[in-house]
């Protein structure tokens, strides 16, 4: 019996590594090649054109990419409006505060797309976020890199599905790499996207916990650099209105660079998953060395970034390319 079960073991992860290798197989850089050639440019100068008329974009965008593809892979089901039959992944309680100019940026490049005849519904709004995410990085002074693409867009979108998927500002370590693991992603690999934080806002009320009531004897985390813990409360008293946003990197929030690392030596990281990494002995080293080497950190970042793009995508008949990215048509 037991060596019945250890074969059913074997044939179920051999199925399972079977299903993700044919996924990501079906990725290759230039697959538009024959349909759109030009899907990239076209892509690039939609969101350059949406950077320009607001900075929100890029972190709107680079966040959107990480929830879309940490809810069921990168098939752009966040990108789903709810209807009277079905609440989306959207509308999750953790989805709330996704700006809307991260939507936005998609829609934009799927007009632009739809303008050339030769294009029209022929890429993927999975896709589509997966080339702007890259471009709002390298607009923001971040590498520029080569992304997969032939993903299909999912056919689902529920709420119900988002619970337990997304890392929390109050994860530790063992936390974070347990959720990161879930998706085939490694230590390094969390922490090299963790650096994502050197860009974008968070609301006041996710860092309350670290100013006001930490624990029974303390009410202010003592691994908060205590002039940023008088700048934090500055920024964000007790009785703010909860929409009050504030930036996640102190230092460079416009830039996306390696000082997110340099802030978290500093006892500057906003949220307990972010100082976190400094504090744990197994992170603490790969901090120490990014922020000594933005050449280093951005190839982590890069390698990180295609292998979160191959998470769970869609083949053949589980998805489709959406003619409308915010409804399944």
């Amino acid at each position: 019996m037991a060596a019945v079960n250890r074969t059913n073991l074997l044939l179920l992860l051999l199925s399972l590594f079977l299903v993700l290798n044919l996924a990501s197989a079906q990725l290759r850089r230039n697959f538009y090649a024959g349909s759109c050639p030009n899907v990239e440019q076209i892509v690039r100068n939609a969101v350059q054109k949406k950077v320009q008329q607001t900075f929100t974009t890029i972190p709107a965008t680079l966040r959107l990419y990480f929830h879309d593809c940490f809810v069921n892979g990168c098939d752009a089901s966040v990108m789903i409006a709810s209807t009277n039959n079905n609440k989306a992944e959207k509308d999750h309680e953790e989805n709330l505060s996704l700006a809307g100019d991260g939507f936005d940026t998609v829609i934009k490049a799927k007009e632009a797309l739809d303008a050339v005849a030769n294009c029209r519904n022929k890429v993927s709004c999975a896709d589509i976020l997966t080339m702007a995410t890259r471009d709002v990085v390298n607009l923001a002074g971040g590498p520029k890199y080569d992304v997969e693409l032939g993903r299909l867009d999912g056919l689902s979108s529920t709420a119900a599905s988002v619970g337990g998927k997304l890392p929390h500002p109050t994860d530790n370590v063992n936390q974070l790499t347990s959720l990161f693991a879930k998706n085939g992603l490694s230590l390094n690999d969390m922490i090299a996207l963790s650096g994502a934080h050197t860009l974008g806002f968070a609301h006041c009320t996710k860092v309350f916990n670290r100013l006001y009531s930490f624990n029974k004897t303390t009410k202010v985390d003592p691994t908060v650099n205590k002039a940023y813990v008088t700048e934090l409360k500055a920024s964000c008293p007790q009785n703010i209105d909860p929409r009050v946003a504030i930036n996640m990197d102190p230092t460079t929030p416009r830039q996306f660079d390696n000082v997110y690392y340099k802030n978290l030596q500093q006892g500057k990281g906003l949220f307990t998953s972010d100082q976190d990494l400094f504090t744990d002995r197994r992170s603490k080293p790969t901090v120490d060395l990014w922020a000594s080497n933005a050449q280093l950190f951005n190839q982590a970042f890069v390698n990180s970034m295609i292998k979160l793009g191959r998470v769970g995508v869609k083949t053949g008949s589980n998805g489709n390319i959406r003619r409308d990215c915010g409804a399944f048509n």
